[in-house]
């Protein structure tokens, strides 16, 4: 059996203080070097989200004034405070104060007013500081968390601004050959995927989706392995070809283009959907439950334009268990049956109804 090593996280270290806590602080900094985490704000932050309030007491007396004030924002954000612009700005001045200055936190905190500037309508605030905090954390920290946000929010900006082919350049500073995060990676092809399918270039839409549901995978993003999974094989059905090479060669081989070249064209071997579909069914939840469930929705979709609606058969004989009305509207039209169509009929009705 392949032996899978889950990173060392924040997280890891709250499940640690959980088995083996409480300890002392000399402690807590062996397991902090041990388990290579950067700062106590980090551990903090986690402590927070987790709940660990004894941990996050003694963790707090660890943190600098910058990541005090920081850590202080966060605080106010889970409490549902929304009015942080000016709690920011006064965050901000202790990060550049040159007695507790810090380079790195100055970026983080410019970004989470350029959100909160965006939130309140300043596009062109948002916009300023958005592109001044990727600069700032791209030259102290390149390629770590919040430099990765910085890049996707940076993009989320541009596309909600109408300027996709910004959004395209910026996904594309996030290398996959690089030290970005596995879930980083797998945002941005996943966004880069649906935009140059917009613009009709299918086999680099293809192309990103493929590489968005491996790096998914290698994130333990299951939810995103089967996002962009499924908008693989829906970019590839009407291109599967018995004789095109195999997909990871495409992949592997494909090269930037100049402007003049012609688009590749799109060419799917069937094994490479039914492989992407066979370990999007296997991962799928347990539950079918769900007021929202586009997996579902996707999966039973494609299964029918490739012949595989038998895999949902047990899905196809639980109507109680659906809760999702467009979900069941899809099964209904799936089988000719007038039992099903009646039962599914009447889940439907269920789903629907108005009180």
């Amino acid at each position: 059996m392949t032996k899978i090593d889950v990173p060392n996280t924040p997280g890891k270290f709250i499940s640690r203080w959980r088995e083996q806590g409480p300890v002392e602080i000399s402690i807590l900094e062996e397991w902090k070097n041990e388990m290579e985490l950067t700062s106590w704000l980090m551990i903090a932050e986690a402590a927070l989200f987790l709940d660990a309030a004894e941990l996050f007491e003694i963790v707090n007396e660890q943190l600098t004034p910058a990541e005090q004030a920081t850590i202080g924002l966060v605080r106010r954000r889970m409490l549902g405070d929304s009015m942080l612009e000016q709690a920011i700005n006064d965050a901000i001045a202790v990060a550049k104060d040159p007695e507790t200055r810090d380079l790195k936190l100055e970026g983080r905190l410019r970004m989470e007013r350029g959100l909160t500037r965006f939130e309140n309508g300043d596009i062109e605030g948002a916009k300023d500081d958005l592109e001044w905090a990727e600069l700032r954390l791209k030259s102290v920290a390149k390629a770590s968390r919040d430099h990765d946000l910085s890049l996707l929010n940076k993009a989320a900006l541009l596309l909600s601004t109408g300027a996709p082919l910004m959004a395209l350049h910026v996904y594309a500073e996030i290398s996959r050959n690089g030290d970005h995060a596995q879930e980083t990676i797998a945002i941005s092809r996943l966004g880069a995927s649906r935009i140059r399918a917009s613009l009709g270039h299918m086999f680099d839409a293809a192309r990103h989706a493929w590489n968005a549901h491996g790096h998914a995978i290698r994130a333990f993003q299951t939810n995103m392995a089967i996002e962009a999974g499924t908008l693989f094989i829906e970019l590839s059905l009407d291109c599967i070809d018995d004789s095109a090479e195999r997909f990871m060669s495409q992949v592997d081989n494909a090269k930037p283009r100049t402007v003049d070249e012609d688009q590749p064209t799109l060419a799917v071997h069937p094994e490479d959907i039914g492989g992407v579909f066979d370990w999007c069914h296997n991962n799928l939840p347990s539950s079918n439950s769900g007021e929202h469930r586009p997996d579902l929705r996707a999966m039973v979709s494609i299964a029918k334009n490739i012949g595989k609606l038998d895999r949902f058969s047990e899905l196809f004989d639980e109507p109680d268990a659906v809760e999702d009305a467009t979900l069941a509207a899809m099964i209904q039209v799936c089988d000719d049956d007038p039992k099903h169509t009646k039962i599914w009929g009447e889940r439907l009705s269920v789903l629907t109804l108005i009180d």
